[in-house]
């Protein structure tokens, strides 16, 4: 699936975005010209087994094998148009046998046969549409959690040239525990990239609570260490709130890297590490990895007995350098002979072989489809690939 700056795929794009990408596949496939197909494969099917029967001869009749017809229509077909072939069918039937002299007609038993598969053959279409439909609603529903969790930024948000992609391990799904977001404030342009631990609703609960902290304390804090320490305070209270609802997955954490892109200093970086893979810098000059921070995941800080977040380290950045943040679905990738994708040498290799590869776009777009080739398209775990500068 292809994503854009945006980090929309393809199918975002087609009416009805969010659909069950199975089922708007079949769709396209069976439109011509705006006007839907879906009846042609089950017409040709009766024409040929007419066919069939009328030139082998009274001694091999196969004109029973109607029943397949209603059967092809209800895979393909809506509810309306496999009972139409299912009569058709049926007529189709009674007046191919009694062409026939009657010694060579099949009879009551393959009229019934024809009859019975017909209606079966509409049930199971109801049945198939039915829960399409409920899957499409699914996805609606997984869509707009997706989109609320994942806000669409707009080009040059904040004063920055952005892209990410996000691949959820679950297809179904289509959301999971990771997370980010870019936010203008009063006192420059934050960023956040973040991994809860685990997976399933209990992981995009938290990444929405980490969201709405970090949207709110970005855009108003002055110190990014303050905006860091909103972020760990509120994972804590996620948990105790979970807590006193009974559930049992209340001690969930999440590596992050914030970043604060300061207004007055447009060479300048500040980065808070909360146990996450290093963002690399890449451009002009190479591949390089800013400094780790050493700070402990958001949740287990107050655990091991750290105070108040890890350190802030500033970064300088030349003109054109891209910060570029994964999370454990790239770099936990594994080939056939389990061997993990080697990022920061790929990404090495593409920036010597095509230096606008450091473009955001280009970056997340080409470490993408580096992973999905590593590990043979079955990702581990969800993926996030965030690419970002100054414009």
């Amino acid at each position: 699936m292809r994503y854009g700056a945006s980090g929309r795929s393809v199918l975002d794009r087609l009416p009805g975005a969010g659909r069950d990408p199975d089922a708007l596949r079949r769709q396209h496939l069976l439109r011509v010209g705006g006007r839907s197909v879906a009846w042609v494969p089950p017409l040709l099917v009766l024409v040929t087994i007419l066919l069939v029967d009328w030139y082998t001869g009274g001694e091999f009749r196969t004109v029973s094998w109607i029943v397949l017809v209603p059967g092809i229509a209800a895979a393909i077909c809506g509810v309306r148009g496999t009972a139409v072939f299912a009569v058709l069918g049926l007529a189709t039937y009674v007046l191919a046998d009694h062409a026939w002299p009657r010694q060579y007609q099949t009879g009551l038993p393959d009229f019934i046969l024809v009859g019975v598969g017909g209606a079966l053959a509409v049930l199971a279409c109801a049945v198939r549409v039915r829960g399409e439909r409920r899957m499409l609603h699914m996805r609606d529903v997984a869509e707009t959690t997706r989109r609320t969790l994942l806000r669409p930024l707009p080009p040059g948000w904040g004063g920055l040239e952005h892209a990410a992609v996000y691949l959820a391990a679950d297809a179904v799904a289509r959301v999971g525990g990771d997370f980010y977001d870019i936010q203008p404030g009063l006192h420059g342009t934050r960023a956040l990239v973040g991994d809860v631990q685990g997976k399933g609703l209990g992981a995009v609960e938290a990444a929405a609570a980490l969201l709405g902290t970090f949207r709110e304390a970005g855009y108003h804090e002055p110190e990014l260490a303050t905006v860091a320490a909103r972020l760990d305070v509120r994972i804590l209270r996620h948990g105790l709130h979970l807590g006193a609802l009974g559930r049992e997955d209340v001690d969930r954490f999440a590596t992050a890297v914030l970043l604060s892109f300061p207004a007055g200093d447009p060479s300048t970086v500040e980065v808070v590490n909360f146990g996450h893979e290093p963002p690399l810098v890449v451009g002009p000059f190479g591949v390089r990895s800013l400094p780790p921070g050493h700070g402990l995941p958001l949740g287990l800080g107050e655990l091991a007995g750290m105070k108040g977040p890890p350190p802030t380290l500033r970064s300088t950045l030349a003109p054109g350098e891209t910060l570029l943040i994964v999370t454990d679905g790239v770099t936990e990738a594994r080939n056939s002979a389990g061997v993990f994708f080697p990022l920061k040498e790929r990404v090495s290799e593409g920036l010597l072989a095509d230096p606008r590869t450091a473009d955001p776009a280009r970056l997340v777009a080409y470490v993408r489809d580096g992973t999905l080739a590593h590990c043979g398209g079955h990702l581990a775990d969800d993926t996030t690939i965030f690419a970002v500068r100054r414009v």
